[in-house]
């Protein structure tokens, strides 16, 4: 029987346990993913009066009674006169100071006797996690001495500290110290750079194993508890407390071969590690290729750093059910849930991998350095897989996904105004994409050896990013790859600095062949009234490429633009060549040109040399920096439409992403106008040959190509692409005429929209039904799509009047707030919703009124989307009528329409500079196809 299961008041205690959990803590992540923001008080950082040396550690679970015991002796030396001595030890930890030992260690007296000191008391700061031991005398600089300190805790069910969790005949226990949570397990000086090597004893049933840091070296029988043994470990390197870890669990062994011994920086040998796998019995048939995978990420990681790490083991410890949200990654001891073992590709565990070199063997020495440690390891790992597969896994999404999304977040009015978490990711993925500009602009060698002599320079101990700084710029100025008057940390600075990018503007004088290269913030949403824009600005990477001599693996800057707002640029080509500048993304800007540069690059990328001469994510690049500038009113919309005249014949899906995304924007945009149906008929001639090309989709096919297929046929049948239409209902009135349509449902996801817009009331009314008896055996999400399509695909205003007299007038038992809410947003994707809602919301005013007066944010997201989304002045003109019919009932949405109404006069302005370009432009173009 298990020793756990066999105790029924411990089962008690963790339903106590959960519940603690529930209302005290939140989700616990790792602490080298943790935001610079992270609310660990700096109050609860210890002095440096009094540090320590090494730890001598002896834990004894007491797993039927879900609490532990120990034992913890640290050697400590006195960096000052002090007669206190301070650590850290949780509200958690029971520590009785009448037991606490002091021993001063001289190594001057012959006599062996031991000298105490007297402990006065012991006690914690309020509302701190640290104890202070206060002496009777105080102990000079320089002195060495052992605290001995007992102490008992508890074994919780949420995953911090030592934890516990079962997964159906299996029970483990498990340390998660990250990120300040050593503190819950043992006292100690619970910050990264006390740095200590540790002795370690664990206590354990003989039915089961335990899995520390460090091998094992020898087992005892416990002196008094039967069936009970003592595993004593392999003294650790010097490590942070955070990267303690063990598991005591009845897992299996999953043997290698292990590695050889090869020789480090300087000459010595090291031993690398034995890389073995622990998890279920009869999950252990799988795991081959798994640890093929392994040894190839950790030779490749090892390759790249020119270093082992300093273990003899790395154990990767499978459990299936884990209740964690990521790896719990402790130095030489890796746990994972078994999902995140059994996803497809390198980089997630490479990543892992790379946090045993930085993170835990150098370690960041505060957490507002933990995002340049995830930005560090993110951009390794994706270089590794690189070089593992080619970019095969990451399907040519790294790095324009991450790039494109920072593009946009970064240049809205307020960034990160609706989502604050959302803040600390952009960070850590901007610099990311910094050490990518780096490794293009010093060279892959210059950057690589830098980051060598990092990880050499700082092996066992702590950095701050200056220290990443300077490795980089020493090897920059030994290899010749930076001027001798820059600074790597001068060049960084600039881009941590804002919360922005800069756009690149590049006007030539054709007859000077010379450019006039300038930056500034770069801002999308207007209006383009950003505080402080003027003074912002960064070191730029200007690298060139001219059409007479194209050479796009050159990545080295032309000139650095050194914080200067403006440079000029001698000895361009004549003017009927072309330039461009930040090939590839090499750093995160968008450039604008001249028109006639824009032109030349145009047509030049309507050639079949020309789409062969330019390098895949630079195509991407030129197509994705013309729309964006023009949708931010910097660039006539000519231009931008000129630009995707290439697409035509382009058939790379890294190239088509972005346009995806330019057709939703801007129709969207211009839903509401009379240029919406000639769009729609460029959509079709754009999309139409690529759609065809593809052809039908292949069981063996690579995912990029049955992505694109997917997403070129969602956009045809949204601009009525007739086959599509077709096909969508073929489909539908398959289900229509199905036995059970509640319970059967044929038709895929993407044939949904095209038929609630394109097809007849009664059957968008047999959609509305299967949602209003929707079976709650069947799974919910399929339900939400289905309203959504519902609510924001139709154009017909009796098919959107039909659904909200339903759900929020009647006030159907089926459709719960949830709904409402969804319903809402749903309706502000095409002008026909947001004016069918806006015209709802003023026929059924009061009745509205009085059904949402306690329903604060479901009243203030209506307001807001029945206002918020009108681009003309006619759609000002009905926003405005509503807010002075209404004056002084809009309560908590007061706010929301006035600022509705100041947004819109923006949008005006946007429409009424743009749309006769692109209508213009359109004209012409369906003229001639």
């Amino acid at each position: 029987m298990d020793i756990f299961k066999s105790k029924s008041h411990c089962i008690l205690f963790l339903l106590l346990c959960v519940a603690y959990a529930e209302t005290n803590h939140g989700a616990v992540k790792r602490s080298i993913d943790m935001p610079a923001s992270y609310a660990l008080s700096t109050d609860d950082r210890l002095t440096k009066d009094v540090i320590p040396s090494s730890y001598e550690l002896k834990l004894e679970p007491n797993y039927e009674e879900c609490t532990f015991s120990g034992l913890i002796k640290m050697n400590l030396i006195w960096k000052t006169d002090s007669k206190k001595i301070s650590f850290h030890a949780h509200f958690d930890l029971n520590i009785n100071d009448r037991k606490v030992k002091l021993q001063k260690i001289d190594t001057n007296i012959s006599d062996m006797s031991p000298t105490y000191v007297t402990i006065l008391r012991g006690s914690r700061i309020p509302k701190k996690t640290i104890y202070v031991v206060y002496l009777k005398e105080i102990i000079q600089q320089g002195t060495e001495c052992i605290l001995e300190i007992p102490f008992e805790g508890n074994i919780w069910s949420s995953a911090e500290g030592l934890f516990t969790g079962s997964f159906t005949n299996l029970t483990y226990f498990a340390t998660n110290l990250r990120l300040n949570n050593a503190r819950r397990l043992f006292p100690c000086f619970d910050e990264p750079e006390f740095k200590v090597p540790l002795t370690v004893s664990i206590t354990r049933h003989k039915d089961f194993i335990t899995i520390f840091n460090t091998p094992l070296n020898q087992t005892h029988e416990h002196p008094t508890l039967k069936d009970h043994v003592i595993d004593y470990f392999e003294k650790t390197p010097p490590m942070s407390s955070f990267t303690f870890g063990f598991v005591t669990s009845k897992l299996q062994k999953f043997n290698g071969d292990g590695f050889k011994i090869t020789e480090t920086k300087d000459s010595t040998v090291l031993p690398q590690p034995e890389i073995e796998i622990w998890t279920l019995a009869d999950r252990q048939i799988r795991l081959e290729e798994t640890y093929n995978k392994i040894l190839t990420i950790y030779q490749k990681i090892q390759n790249y750093f020119g270093v082992p790490i300093p273990l003899s083991k790395v154990d990767v410890v499978i459990i299936p059910d884990l209740s964690i949200v990521h790896p719990i990654d402790n130095w030489g001891l890796l746990i994972l849930k078994e999902s995140d073992i059994m996803k497809k590709g390198y980089y997630d565990l490479t990543q892992e991998f790379i946090y045993q070199w930085i993170g835990s063997w150098v370690t960041p020495e505060w957490w507002n350095d933990a995002h340049l440690n995830k930005a560090l390891a993110s951009f390794l790992a994706s270089e590794i897989v690189m070089q593992i597969d080619g970019g095969v896994e990451f399907n040519g999404k790294y790095p324009m996904t991450t790039l494109y999304s920072l593009y946009y977040e970064f240049s809205k009015r307020y960034p990160h105004s609706r989502i604050t978490g959302m803040k600390q990711e952009t960070i850590s993925h901007k610099t990311e994409l910094i050490l990518r500009m780096l490794n293009f602009t010093l060279t892959q060698k210059t950057f690589q050896n830098g980051i060598r002599n990092f990880i050499f320079d700082h092996q066992y101990n702590t950095f701050v990013g200056d220290d990443l700084w300077e490795s980089l710029t020493s090897q920059a100025l030994k290899d010749g790859t930076l001027k001798r008057s820059y600074k790597v940390a001068d060049i960084v600075n600039t881009w941590f600095a804002h919360h922005r990018l800069p756009v690149v503007t590049v006007r030539r004088d054709y007859e000077e062949k010379t450019a006039i290269v300038e930056q500034k913030v770069y801002l999308r949403e207007r209006p383009h009234d950003v505080p402080g824009q003027d003074k912002m600005i960064w070191w730029i990477p200007i690298v060139l490429n001219l059409q007479d001599s194209l050479n796009f693996s050159n990545c080295s800057p032309y000139v650095w633009m050194e914080k200067a707002k403006q440079l000029i640029l001698k000895n361009m080509p004549q003017k009927d060549l072309f330039i461009i500048i930040n090939q590839e993304e090499i750093a995160p800007f968008p450039v604008n040109y001249d028109d006639e540069n824009w032109e030349m690059l145009a047509n030049f990328l309507q050639t079949d040399i020309g789409r062969k001469s330019v390098p895949t994510y630079t195509r991407a690049k030129l197509l994705h920096d013309a729309w964006n500038l023009a949708y931010a009113g910097d660039l006539s919309f000519t231009l931008a439409f000129n630009m995707t005249l290439f697409m035509k014949f382009e058939r790379n899906h890294i190239v088509w992403s972005p346009v995806f995304t330019f057709i939703d924007q801007i129709g969207r945009h211009i839903d509401m106008s009379e240029v919406h149906s000639k769009f729609e008929a460029y959509v079709l001639f754009l999309l139409t040959p690529l759609y065809e090309k593809l052809g039908l989709e292949q069981e063996t096919e690579d995912n990029w190509k049955s992505d694109l297929r997917s997403l070129s046929k969602r956009f045809l049948c949204h601009a009525g692409y007739k086959p599509c239409i077709e096909e969508a209902e073929e489909t539908f009135r398959t289900w229509q005429h199905t036995v059970n349509p509640n319970y059967e449902n044929p038709v895929p996801n993407h044939y949904m929209c095209p038929v609630f817009k394109w097809g007849s009331l009664e059957e968008w009314e047999f959609g509305l039904q299967r949602v209003m008896q929707f079976p709650k055996s069947r799974t919910q999400s399929e339900r939400t799509h289905l309203l959504k399509a519902l609510a924001g695909c139709p154009t017909q205003p009796e098919k959107i009047n039909r659904l909200l007299q339903t759900s929020i007038l009647e006030d159907h038992s089926n459709f719960t707030e949830n709904d409402q809410f969804l319903i809402l947003t749903s309706l502000t994707g095409g002008s026909s919703g947001y004016y069918s809602l806006l015209n709802f919301l003023t026929r059924n005013w009061m009745a509205i009124r009085e059904k949402f007066k306690h329903k604060t944010n479901l009243w203030d997201h209506l307001i807001g989307s029945a206002t918020g989304f009108f681009l003309t002045q006619k759609g000002y003109e009905l926003v405005h009528q509503l807010y002075q019919e209404r004056s002084g009932e809009f309560d908590s949405a007061q706010h929301i329409i006035e600022k509705s109404l100041r947004n819109i006069k923006e949008e005006i302005k946007w429409s009424e500079e743009n749309l006769p370009v692109i209508e213009a432009w359109l004209d012409n173009f369906l003229k001639n196809i």
